[in-house]
């Protein structure tokens, strides 16, 4: 994905902190072997990347590693036109849903005998390895991921007379009545927050979109999508959250620090800014994952973050296969999990974060992590969003049979190209 539900889940880090040019090069390699990577911008720190170069090439005497830092911005056709050969490098991070886009123009190296073989790709999780995965060929390697946690108000919970966050929905449900009372919301929960929708979606069996015989459908008017529909209309319900826009109109970091607010649903990481934004509710945030419908399990989420990829025309693609096998490694994943506050890519790595209380509950909503649908049409989905309408006309009173229909025909209709 676009790693915009990640802003605030990375520590920032300028592409001038990087080397004053975007880029850290291997000065010092003895080697005629220079292979090229590049990362999203704010995706890691200096230091970790200085780190891993010094590793690395000390044990590749013959290779030298060039960072180029990228902005998300135009990315996507910038990436195109690297697949077709202009300036392609041998490396390149991408959003882990857009994996099947970038497989879609043949231009990627099938890694699937590596992450068999040599990564324990069987381990993965589901959220990162499934969109990389397209008709059985393994293209995107798991990096990195990040989901959305329940961040809520400890004061208000001691208020409220709740001991522990709830395991299950109907305690969910039952705290948050407890709490959307005396001028307090239970939760703010933006109308058209449609990641956090396709989790409930999922949980009742249904899905956003299916491809059943080569042919992708929208599915929200299935009877589980609308089920899950239904539980997020009664648990909005619960706060003041806007029914006609997302999470970012106004931003609910900001509504949450006024603390008349018991509860979001958001990464770990926007407990900094609502800190900032009120130094009195420092030492006052807990989190924990989004519940299931039984204690067993979390409920399920949106898994963002990132794979690696190796284009088919990349000038050194044996040894670009080799960095990114060094990357998602046993301990570069823990470096990078401990460093940047992320999920790494194996659940039975996450005894690493379990200092961070944020990203531990973050990893424990992971394993119950998914993507959206793996479609190379899918980013026109996500442009033209018919979800974020649907969603609105049923939190106002209307339809839902006949909304999520509307929504779903778009989805076809997009899905297919037209």
């Amino acid at each position: 994905m676009k790693n915009r539900m990640l802003v605030g889940a990375v520590a920032l880090v300028s592409a001038v902190a990087l080397s004053g040019c975007g880029i850290i090069s291997g000065a010092d390699a003895s080697g005629n072997k220079k292979v090229t990577i590049w990362l999203m911008k704010n995706s890691v720190s200096a230091d970790f990347l200085k780190r891993f170069t010094k590793a690395y090439e000390d044990e590749h005497p013959s290779v030298e590693l060039e960072f180029k830092i990228q902005s998300w911005t135009g990315i996507g056709s910038k990436v195109m036109d690297a697949l077709k050969g202009k300036g392609t490098p041998d490396v390149i991070e991408v959003g882990n849903t857009q994996v099947s886009q970038y497989a879609e123009s043949g231009g990627l190296r099938d890694l699937t005998l590596e992450s068999v073989r040599d990564l324990g790709g069987a381990d993965w999780l589901p959220g990162l390895a499934d969109p990389g995965s397209i008709d059985g060929v393994q293209y995107g390697i798991p990096w990195y991921a990040a989901n959305r946690v329940v961040i809520y108000n400890k004061d208000l919970f001691e208020q409220a007379g709740i001991e522990s966050p709830p395991k299950t929905r109907d305690e969910w449900i039952a705290d948050t009545e407890k709490l959307d009372r005396n001028g307090d919301q239970g939760i703010y929960l933006a109308g058209q927050n449609w990641y956090v929708l396709a989790g409930f979606i999922w949980d009742e069996g249904g899905e956003l979109a299916y491809d059943g015989s080569g042919t992708w459908e929208g599915t929200l008017d299935s009877p589980e999508a609308l089920r899950g529909m239904g539980f997020y209309k009664k648990l909005q319900a619960l706060g003041d959250g806007p029914k006609d826009s997302d999470e970012a109109k106004p931003p609910q970091a900001e509504v949450f620090a006024k603390g008349d607010v018991g509860q979001i649903i958001a990464v770990p990481g926007d407990a900094e800014q609502i800190e900032r934004l009120n130094p009195e509710l420092k030492g006052k945030l807990g989190y924990f994952p989004i519940p299931g419908k039984t204690a067993k399990a979390p409920g399920s989420v949106f898994t963002g973050g990132s794979d690696l990829i190796v284009p088919q025309k990349a000038e050194q693609r044996t040894e670009g296969i080799e960095v990114v096998k060094a990357l998602a490694s046993r301990a570069w994943q823990e470096e990078l999990a401990k460093e940047m506050s992320y999920v790494p890519n194996k659940p039975e790595l996450a005894h690493v974060i379990e200092g961070q209380p944020g990203t531990a509950a973050m990893a424990r909503g992971a394993a119950k992590g998914r993507a959206t649908p793996n479609s190379p049409q899918w980013a026109d989905v996500e442009a033209h969003n018919p979800i974020k309408p649907y969603m609105t006309a049923v939190l106002e009173g209307g339809d839902a049979e006949k909304a999520a229909r509307v929504a779903s025909e778009k989805i076809s209709d997009l899905l297919a190209g037209s």
